[in-house]
């Protein structure tokens, strides 16, 4: 199996040091190249110490970011960087031939001006968003086999829509009056000096915030709306929990019709049964971050509440994994024809 040649601009960040550590390790990648502007020069092994047993920890160099230049060096680039930033790098690399798996919100949208409304600035390569493909693996693998940009998801996003939507392309809930709550760890801010992230503000204290309307809306209601081929507006409030990774979201929705534990289970068995990074709980057992942190894993678990006449389905994953680096190294695995748990497993 050919090896690839990767780069990844924006490798000093969480989610960028969690792509340099499963790409080190990968069987079928080589690490080409690492920019980062504020540690040009030095190497792996000086901004991540953890990495420094690792042979090429020592040889590869942190670069400026250019995009000519990473052209030439690899066949695919990740893109850990913040929104309207990675759009820069994406267009040039693109029409040099490479493969793009941006882990910004960039290219998860197909429209231009729903970007703005929720990011508050024009789209910067409004014209690379009907080509990019949303990157959830489970749900639109064959696009992502044959795609050159690729949007991988955002962490909130992933943890309500693997659970979410099964049901609604089975018809078993409503799309309407979806409510969906989140907690997160401070991983998810990423790795920035800022007072709200402080030791001290985050420790012993769990917050909500983005409310009533945080920017991963617009991504969570583009695909659920696919899904249900309606209109579908959600409740979503994220809350911030003292836990350095991991995110724990629980929803509730309101049958189409009469369910049953057994219907519900069927459809998540159909749905995600073969999937290697989905686990189904069933009996007692629930979603529990502890479980699934350093994994590409989801947790998805579900009850009927006879008081409520409600269907409450949770879930459990790593923001940093498989809501970020792990879940882009899927994709590079889907596209490359690679075994998809290549360097995740």
């Amino acid at each position: 199996m050919k090896t690839k040649k990767i780069a990844i601009v924006g490798a000093s960040g969480y989610s960028g040091e969690v792509l340099v550590q499963l790409l080190l390790n990968h069987p079928h990648a080589e690490l080409a190249a690492v920019t980062s502007r504020q540690n040009t020069g030095r190497t792996l092994a000086q901004i991540f110490p953890k990495f420094a047993g690792h042979p090429k920890s020592k040889t590869i160099r942190f670069t400026e970011p250019k995009a000519e230049v990473l052209a030439r060096q690899a066949d695919i680039v990740f893109l850990a960087l913040p929104h309207g930033v990675a759009a820069e790098y994406a267009s040039p690399l693109v029409n040099a031939g490479c493969v793009v798996i941006d882990l910004s919100a960039d290219f998860r949208l197909k429209s231009a001006e729903t970007y703005k409304e929720f990011y508050a600035h024009d789209h910067p390569a409004p014209d690379l968003l009907k080509k990019s493909i949303y990157g959830l693996p489970e749900i639109h693998r064959e696009a992502i086999r044959k795609a050159l940009l690729i949007a991988s998801p955002g962490c909130y996003p992933t943890s309500i829509l693997l659970p979410a939507l099964p049901l609604l392309k089975a018809r078993l809930v409503k799309p309407s009056a979806i409510i969906a709550d989140s907690y997160s760890g401070v991983s998810g801010a990423g790795r920035k000096a800022e007072l709200d992230y402080l030791f001290c503000e985050c420790n012993e204290s769990v917050r909500p915030y983005g409310v009533p309307k945080h920017r991963h809306l617009s991504e969570i209601e583009e695909q659920l709306s696919q899904a249900a081929k309606v209109p579908v507006i959600i409740q979503f409030t994220p809350h911030l929990m003292p836990v350095n990774r991991g995110i724990s979201t629980t929803l509730y929705f309101e049958p189409a019709e009469k369910l049953s534990e057994e219907k519900i289970s069927v459809c998540y068995e159909k749905a995600y049964g073969g999937e290697p990074f989905i686990r189904l709980l069933e009996g007692k057992n629930l979603p529990d971050t502890k479980n699934v942190v350093g994994t590409n894993a989801i947790e998805i678990a579900w009850r009927l509440d006879p008081r409520t006449g409600r269907l409450v389905v949770m879930s459990a994953l790593d923001n940093l994994v498989k809501g970020a680096g792990g879940q882009a190294v899927q994709s590079m695995n889907i596209v490359c024809g690679f075994p998809e748990t290549a360097g995740l497993i």
